[in-house]
């Protein structure tokens, strides 16, 4: 009884979803910690058997967070690359997942996923070139170019970008690797490091918003003169959270841009930039298009390398 139905997982920092469905319908969805690799994988791979033996499902599409080597000249693909989450790093996501569950796989990054259902169902509905953003627990980016994800030697990982500052501006950022880098500046715990609160009690009129907003603004000016995308999608925690930081980063975009993209003014920004529409399923559903992919041959990985 397959009758177009997909397989999904969505394999978060805390939790993994698995999910069964068809087009944007879940049918069923089962959560489990994000644990150790074996036990969370284990646990995921034992519910694919039972859903392959009950649905037969076509395809299966998994959205991993990461880093994670996707390139098919990637001596490890499909494993976990280097990784603060602890005890992943090295772990074989691909091999035990496709291993459940025999057919065509899709694995990419978790807000690549988010992207593609974006895409498809939600706040970039229709078009082929767009970034999704999340912001919260770190700042991540899925880039869709002409119809597919990108991916190069590896995922983008735009949330590393180095951003001016403010002028006194001297907070030293979180990110372990490159401190004040987009990340390090304006990810949930980039906020509460500055502040000593978390980004969803912070008083809307605080003042650290300003040099946060700023950063993202920075950001997504850089997106838009490298990528000129059709649409820049804003999803995460602090992203859809606290929408005035969303209003606040787009008020500074022109002044970023300075004149150089006169087309985009005020009101042509605030249609390019909107938040995501799907909210909590957009990992999920990101999953089953991942499976379409994967069955139509559109996928990227990690079958092969797709361009830039």
């Amino acid at each position: 009884m397959s009758g177009g139905l997909r397989a999904g997982v969505e394999l978060g920092g805390t939790k993994t979803i698995a999910v069964i469905g068809r087009e944007r319908e879940i049918l069923e969805r089962i959560a489990f910690p994000t644990t150790t690799p074996d036990e969370t994988l284990g646990a995921v791979a034992d519910q694919l058997r039972v859903w392959h033996r009950q649905y037969q499902p076509e395809a299966l599409g998994i959205a991993s967070f990461g880093p994670i080597a996707l390139g098919a000249r990637h001596v490890v693909r499909g494993h976990m690359l280097p990784t603060p989450k602890a005890g992943w790093s090295g772990a074989d996501i691909l091999g035990v997942l496709s291993g459940a569950m025999p057919g065509p796989v899709a694995l990419h990054t978790d807000v690549t996923a988010a992207a593609l259902a974006e895409q498809r169902w939600g706040a970039a509905r229709g078009l082929e070139d767009l970034v999704y953003i999340t912001v919260g627990t770190g700042v991540g980016m899925g880039i869709i170019a002409g119809g597919r994800p990108v991916t190069g030697r590896m995922h983008p990982e735009a949330g590393h970008l180095r951003v001016p500052r403010l002028p006194g501006d001297d907070f030293a950022g979180v990110c372990l690797f490159h401190g004040d880098c987009l990340e390090g500046l304006a990810s949930g715990p980039a906020i509460a490091a500055r502040t000593g609160m978390t980004a969803d009690v912070l008083p809307q009129d605080h003042p650290a918003w300003l040099p946060v907003a700023d950063a993202l603004a920075e950001g997504i000016a850089a997106l838009m003169l490298t990528l000129a995308c059709e649409r820049i999608v804003i999803g995460g925690g602090v992203g859809l959270g606290r929408p005035h930081l969303l209003a606040m980063a787009k008020a500074r975009i022109a002044a970023k841009l300075g004149g150089y993209l006169p087309s985009l003014d005020d009101a042509e920004i605030g249609a390019m930039i909107v938040p995501a529409a799907l909210g909590s399923d957009a990992g999920p559903l990101g999953a089953l298009a991942l499976a379409e992919l994967a069955l139509t041959g559109g996928a990227s990985v990690p079958a092969q390398d797709g361009g830039c």
